[in-house]
């Protein structure tokens, strides 16, 4: 599923009007048809005798807004509809769906002044929910003063509330809000997700969305040349491919993940055990000779490499003259430890392979200070930053990272020339080439030691397999994701631990190939 901004968007809706003569009065009513949809559901299927306040702006979005008004009177609610601008301001298909709702009946309170502010405070203590059409996708800067005050006391009342298009207030390219913005319930956005319900703040005051179908054509909504997507089931079943009866494990590629040290034994192993759960034919786990007794025991399935680490951790010398041209793919950081002479022996890895590598955790310590070191490599790479890591790499702060974050990930995929996993809420993946995809899956439950590692295995495996960098990084944060979601329902937020993740993997592979 493409994601657009407003001006992306309003030329899909142009293009359908004049490519394809759907009027946009059609496109209005199949948009609120969808609102009705939702309301319905959230009043518990029926809408006879609810009680539902609508507030409406003069534009299109505002006509959505008079739509789910008259569908609702006709249902048998109570609606009292609330407009936010003088009738003569409003034109088109907003000012026909007007003209309809007052033709059969439907009454028009007026919210232009401040004393209008008691008449909604009154209609609010009968209220069972609340419809938000006062700005749409055109939106942007600061609420006026009234349209604020009466927002503010909207959120005060915590009432269900479902926004059209968009929450009024935020603005829909960024996810900022300059003033005020009214909070939703759930947002019913129309054709495909806009960028600004994807990103913070704008999707924790967006509420559920939920993207409505409202009959665009297919070629106009799935545009190759809109670069940004949304991660979802049905993207990443299209990566996935069924395994002939016939298959060997030779058919699955052979991973190498290198790291661990002294106390960090236990990141390697979930990281094996985080691939071996992404369906890699063959994994070999290096770890220094220190910790393999603690490493090799929990994970049977793998082969193993003990290397020499005079120090306890791996440098230069302890790759001695293993030979790399067997794997398929790497990973390299999980445990490895911080410390000066990393960046070398990351380089002496560079040298002997051109695999793709999924650099995570402590390899990128070691890039911290040594950035050129990517044009080294001479295979794709994978970072896997987390916020913190993000901005060590790049010299930004923590705040101005995530401030900015899907131009950060974009920009530096590009300056870079790998493939950048930009961690956290809505999970981030870049690619040098332009693309973007936004992750919908995952919980706050993820944020516990040892699920980045998981996530690096996964995304090594996927790679072994023969998969490029994007459906890789893309496929691994998807399912990763949903797999902590799995956890979440049976554990909580609270209680569930990494581990949970690697052993909810198989029902969430089985969720995406269903």
């Amino acid at each position: 599923m493409r994601i657009v901004t407003a001006a992306e968007m309003n030329r899909i809706d142009d293009r359908a009007t004049e490519e394809y003569a759907i009027p946009p009065l059609l496109l209005m009513e199949n948009a609120g048809l969808q609102v009705v949809r939702e309301v319905t559901s959230l009043l518990g299927d029926s809408c006879r005798g609810r009680r539902v306040l609508i507030l409406c702006g003069k534009g299109n979005n505002g006509g959505d807004g008079f739509v789910v008004a008259r569908h609702l009177l006709n249902h048998g609610a109570e609606v009292k509809l609330f407009l936010l601008a003088p009738e003569r301001d409003i034109r088109g298909s907003a000012l026909t769906n007007l003209t309809i709702y007052k033709r059969i009946g439907g009454k028009i309170y007026s919210l232009m002044d401040h004393k209008d502010l008691n008449a909604l405070r009154m209609a609010l203590l009968s209220t069972d929910l609340i419809v938000d059409a006062i700005y749409g996708t055109g939106f942007t800067g600061v609420v006026p003063p009234l349209t604020a005050k009466a927002m503010e006391m909207l959120n005060e009342l915590s009432l269900p509330t479902v926004a059209v298009d968009v929450p009024s207030g935020l603005e829909v390219d960024t996810g900022k809000i300059k003033s005020q913005c009214l909070e939703a319930t759930v947002t019913v956005t129309f054709g495909l997700p806009k960028l600004g319900l994807l990103i913070e703040p704008g999707a924790t005051v967006a509420g559920k969305l939920v993207v409505a179908d409202i009959s665009l054509p297919k070629e106009l909504i799935d545009n190759p040349l809109l670069m940004r997507r949304l991660l979802t089931k049905e993207l990443c079943k299209t990566w996935t491919v069924k395994r002939e009866a016939t298959a060997h494990k030779g058919d699955f590629g052979h991973l190498l993940i290198i790291g661990g040290t002294e106390g960090m034994a236990g990141a390697i192993a979930l990281t094996v055990k985080g691939a071996l759960r992404a369906g890699t034919g063959r994994t070999t786990v290096a770890v220094p000779e220190k910790i393999a007794p603690f490493v090799i025991p929990q994970v049977p399935e793998s082969m193993s490499w003990s290397l020499p680490a005079p120090n306890g951790r791996l440098e230069k010398s302890s790759l001695q003259d293993k030979v790399f041209d067997n794997f398929d793919s790497l990973v390299i950081g999980p445990g490895l430890g911080r410390y000066e002479e990393s960046a070398d022996f990351l380089e002496a890895i560079f040298e002997r392979t051109r695999a793709p590598i999924v650099l995570d955790a402590d390899a990128l310590f070691a890039l911290e200070d040594n950035i050129e070191l990517l044009a080294a490599a001479q295979g794709p790479l994978i970072l896997t930053p987390h916020p913190g890591e993000m901005a060590r790499l790049t010299g930004l702060t923590v705040e101005e990272v995530q401030k900015e974050r899907l131009q950060v990930v974009s920009h530096y995929a590009k300056d870079w020339g790998v493939t950048v996993v930009l961690k956290g809420a809505r999970t981030l993946v870049a690619t040098p080439d332009g693309d973007l995809l936004v992750n919908s899956s995952g919980n706050p439950g993820m944020a516990t030691a040892g699920s980045g590692d998981i996530l690096a295995g996964i995304a090594g495996s996927l790679l072994a397999q023969g998969k490029n960098p994007l459906e890789s990084a893309a496929l691994a944060v998807y399912v990763h994701g949903l797999a902590g979601d799995i956890a979440a329902q049976r554990f909580g937020d609270i209680a569930m631990k990494a581990g949970d993740i690697i052993d909810c993997l198989p029902q969430a592979w089985n969720l995406i190939e269903d």
